[in-house]
């Protein structure tokens, strides 16, 4: 066996042989569950999963079942609306050169890509810039502006990044260069000086949803300079697929203003995507006409994101602003090389940071996983910080060293604010951000011993029993006799899923492998089954296939006939044009544990 399919499959025992926690969600209205199982005529599990969601009425059903894109909220509510546009607009008409500036990451470029293009229709005058993530780091850099101030630049548009860099926008503004500022991350007290500052966060603007990705909040400036200056949505509805790339990539909640955009990105993405995306659909091998969002989160957002972690996120922009054919398909071949180039990375910077942590080689006491090491690869950081949480289940943070300084990432787990232990030691820090569960972070080396110790003493103080086990949340029993084509078509209209609206997950206990279990995947980690569930009276058996990722500890159990409890989700599978539906396992246990 390799060295890393060795350490794959150390890793999956890790995951696995930890207990999680499993908590069913309680009926929390079971009067109105009854009542809108009967009024839509759908299985009573479905209609718990409405009242999960917050519906209440057959309307508000009808109304999540057939999102609508009239249900959009009037853009200039936001904030600044009116200055944005206002100040696009002068540039425009006055043939002003204006530079759309975005981060390196899959909301960043995308973003660039949204705005760029639509510009673009209006005006020869705009270029975009992507920074460089090992020169200059994210956000507005120094010689961003300065390279726009030698080419000419009257206006700078960022998006995904600025509302923190009042002394990079002072900066600009020295230069003859006005910002307008498009981000969704959460504001200092005193906001830049900048011409306008759309950030649905800021404590003083009062849009209807909060929780739009930093692409959102460019597309609803382009919504609003369209709607002043008479051109048609039906003109916006091309630049959809960016921005359910952006949506379901950045992880941010697929309700509300999200879930409609997701809707209709996801139709557009399937229906008629534009070249460049076409031509990473095609490499990675995704089912035109079936992608989901998961396929964007595990597909088709790494390899946009390999841009930028391994060469430079310019070039995820040329792809997905990439007319012809020929040149999408060449810049979606050498993107997908530096994805299997940043796998290879991850693999071993994983390898090392499991063995560091396996031979306490930490900053920290324990509390909190802090690693370092100076020759690690900035770009893959996070995707090991994320690994390591799954493994270990604590605050953990992946620290390197980049021009002269340390930085990182920093991912959490359930409950734990990472934002906040950071902030707490923001004076130790050159700069940071990010949301509750995952962030950045810069820092002189020689306050690093300080920092890890805070946030080590943080972490202690502040975590809670119940934050230190895995939970499984299971919205609800079912039975596999339930699982009928009618409830797999409807379930698929709780489409597209994500958080705040995230996948359902179903507990069916006392069931059997039918003798089909088998181990596959390289390393042997997975588990292939069929299962049964002992029938109830009058009740047909039910055999449904199943996988069970990184769980192959339960082989012997499992392939011994022994029952067991599954929890799962319901997934449909297409292959050369065939659907079947299959189980994806969360977990399973013996059945004779109690819940």
């Amino acid at each position: 066996m390799s060295d890393w399919k060795a350490l794959n499959k150390a890793f999956a025992i890790k995951m696995f042989s930890r207990e999680k926690m499993w908590i069913e969600k309680p009926s929390s209205n079971p009067e109105l569950e009854g009542r809108l199982s009967a009024e839509l005529g759908i299985d009573p599990v479905l209609a718990k999963l409405l009242v999960q969601r917050g519906i209440h009425s057959f309307q508000e059903a009808w109304a999540f079942f057939r999102p609508s894109l009239d249900n959009l909220h009037d853009p200039f509510l936001m904030k600044d609306m009116d200055k944005a546009v206002e100040t696009l607009h002068r540039m425009i008409i006055t043939g002003s050169k204006i530079l759309v500036y975005g981060d390196y990451d899959v909301d960043g470029t995308t973003a660039v890509a949204l705005v760029y293009s639509f510009i673009r229709t209006l005006t020869p005058n705009v270029d975009f810039y992507i920074p460089d993530r090992y020169d200059e780091g994210s956000g507005v850099s120094t010689k961003g502006i300065d390279w726009a101030a030698e080419n000419g630049f009257s206006l700078m548009i960022t998006l995904d990044c600025g509302i923190k860099a009042s002394d990079k926008v002072s900066y600009a503004k020295s230069k003859g260069i006005a910002t307008i500022i498009c981000d969704h991350h959460l504001p200092d007290v005193t906001l830049p000086d900048a011409a306008a500052v759309l950030d649905p966060k800021r404590s003083d603007c009062f849009y209807p949803f909060d929780d739009l990705s930093g692409c959102g909040v460019g597309f609803k400036m382009v919504q609003a300079y369209s709607l002043k200056y008479g051109i048609p949505f039906e003109d916006l509805l091309p630049l959809l697929d960016l921005l359910v790339v952006s949506i379901a990539s950045d992880l941010v909640s697929v309700t509300g203003e999200n879930r409609i955009l997701s809707a209709f990105g996801l139709k557009r993405l399937n229906e008629n995507p534009r070249q460049g995306l076409l031509s990473i659909i095609d490499i990675a091998k995704l089912e035109p006409g079936h992608i989901t969002i998961d396929d964007i989160v595990f597909k088709i957002g790494p390899r946009i994101n390999a841009a930028g972690r391994i060469e430079t996120g310019r070039l995820a922009v040329e792809l997905l602003t990439a007319s012809q054919e020929s040149r999408a398909s060449e810049i979606a071949s050498k993107i997908n090389e530096y994805n299997t180039e940043r796998k290879a990375i991850d693999r071993e910077m994983t390898k090392e940071a499991l063995e560091k942590v396996a031979s306490r080689d930490l900053l920290s006491h324990g509390n909190a996983i802090i690693v370092y090491d100076p020759q690690w690869n900035k770009g893959v950081v996070g995707i090991v910080a994320s690994r390591l949480v799954e493994a270990y289940y604590k605050p953990t943070f992946v620290l390197t060293k980049s021009n002269g300084f340390v930085t990182g990432s920093a991912r959490s787990v359930r409950g734990f604010d990472l934002y906040d232990a950071i902030e707490s030691c923001s004076d130790l820090l050159e700069n940071f951000g990010g949301h509750l569960y995952a962030a950045g972070l810069t820092l002189r080396e020689e306050n690093l011993p300080q920092f890890s110790a805070r946030i080590d003493a943080y972490v202690q103080s502040h975590m809670t029993p119940d934050m230190t086990t895995p939970v499984i949340e299971i919205d609800s029993k079912l039975d596999f006799s339930q699982i009928t084509p009618k409830f797999c078509r409807i379930l698929k209209q709780f489409q597209p899923f994500g958080p705040g609206n995230n996948t359902p997950v179903f507990l069916t206990e006392n069931v059997y492998d039918y003798g089909s279990c088998r181990k596959v995947g390289p390393a042997g980690q997975h588990l292939k089954l069929e299962l049964i569930q002992e029938p109830e009276p009058d009740h047909l058996l039910r055999q449904i296939s199943a996988i069970g990722f990184n769980m192959s500890d339960f082989f012997d159990h499992v392939k011994a006939g022994n029952p067991v409890d599954v929890c799962y989700s319901v997934v449909e599978n297409f292959y050369r044009g065939n659907s079947t539906i299959q189980l994806r396992l969360k977990d399973m246990r013996e059945h004779d544990d109690l819940i």
